[in-house]
């Protein structure tokens, strides 16, 4: 008795033969003082999509990886399209690839960025971009959703060991202004003495000779140290085509 090999049938074929494009996505995080508290929280912009799939639903910013292209060119150009602002850390994310994420085979490169709350204050308007509480996002387009997630994930955790969030305050700040980036990323509150004391011990914190005055104390205002990087990115750390 013969046997034969089973043939793969066309849609197995065109799947096989279809090509894998490849996309860079861009998740910006910033902060935006809370509508109902004042507090600082952490926001997103996110795109409304003007075709299928997913017509009418929103995304993160990202588009097609050109071939004269690098990655992390092809993230900062996103994020300038989409807020008109250059970042205050750029690093490169995940290669999101499961086969099913979208219906024809993409493989999205992400990056997440930092910009400076007051930066983001006055960011571009720009047609179709809209800023979302990253707390309180709906189902978004593709694997947004759980994208968004794990660059979540990876800010919180980099907070505890790195000096990330000054990626998120202005050049210029007090303790209370750093205080409140930490405590809206990592959504609880921090004892306001024993933050002083640990963020005062680093060399993170240059004092200026000038303050802050209000209704309570006046307080020194600082910049962060330039000799002291936001986070350690290792020694493959990407540089960007000019």
């Amino acid at each position: 008795m013969t046997t034969q090999t089973p043939h793969p049938d066309t849609a197995t074929l065109d799947a096989a033969s279809a090509p894998i494009r490849v996309a860079v996505s861009t998740v910006i995080f910033t902060l935006r003082p809370d509508s109902a508290s004042g507090r600082p929280s952490v926001v997103l912009p996110l795109v409304r999509r003007t075709r299928d799939p997913h017509h009418g639903q929103l995304a993160l910013p990202g588009g097609w990886l050109d071939a004269g292209e690098d990655l992390a060119s092809a993230a900062a150009r996103t994020l300038a399209e989409t807020t008109g602002l250059q970042p205050s850390y750029l690093e490169q994310l995940y290669a999101f690839g499961a086969v099913d994420r979208s219906p024809t085979r993409v493989v999205s490169i992400v990056y997440w960025a930092l910009i400076r709350a007051d930066e983001a204050a006055v960011a571009a308007e720009v047609e179709n971009v809209t800023w979302r509480d990253a707390a309180a996002l709906p189902p978004l387009a593709f694997d947004h959703n759980a994208i968004i997630d794990y660059a979540l994930w990876r800010l919180r955790n980099k907070v505890g060991y790195s000096q990330i969030a000054h990626g998120l305050v202005a050049d210029e700040f007090t303790v209370a202004d750093l205080r409140e980036a930490y405590e809206a990323v990592l959504g609880r509150t921090l004892d306001p003495a024993n933050f002083r004391r640990q963020i005062e011990g680093t060399s993170a914190l240059v004092p200026t000779d000038r303050y802050r005055t209000g209704s309570h104390r006046p307080a020194r205002i600082y910049r962060s140290n330039p000799d002291v990087e936001l986070a350690d990115r290792g020694p493959l750390t990407e540089t960007r085509t000019p």
